[in-house]
């Protein structure tokens, strides 16, 4: 299972649907966000919720739990996206 649709699973866990909509459309995702801070964005949004289960999850976002995978990672990599972007970085 895609870490997006793991993120989203959670969140409806503890009522969050909206949040777990956004997660996932890949709001919160490392590879699919158009942020260039996805988890952090999680994270802030998460504490402003601020029951127990929304801390709780806001740890484990910060923990690791809802970073890419090597095969998310990969998978971007070799994708166009990722093509031109690992290009623009190594042209001299």
């Amino acid at each position: 299972m895609h870490t997006k649709d793991r993120l989203a699973n959670e969140l409806r866990k503890i009522g969050l649907e909206d949040m777990a909509q956004r997660a996932e459309k890949g709001r919160y995702d490392d590879f699919l966000s158009e942020s260039a801070t996805p988890i952090l964005d999680l994270v802030s949004a998460l504490k402003v919720v601020g029951t127990p289960e929304s801390q709780a999850l806001a740890r484990r976002a910060m923990e690791g739990d809802f970073d890419a995978t090597k095969e998310e990672s990969d998978a971007w990599a070799a994708s166009p996206e990722g093509q031109e972007t690992i290009g623009s970085l190594t042209k001299r």
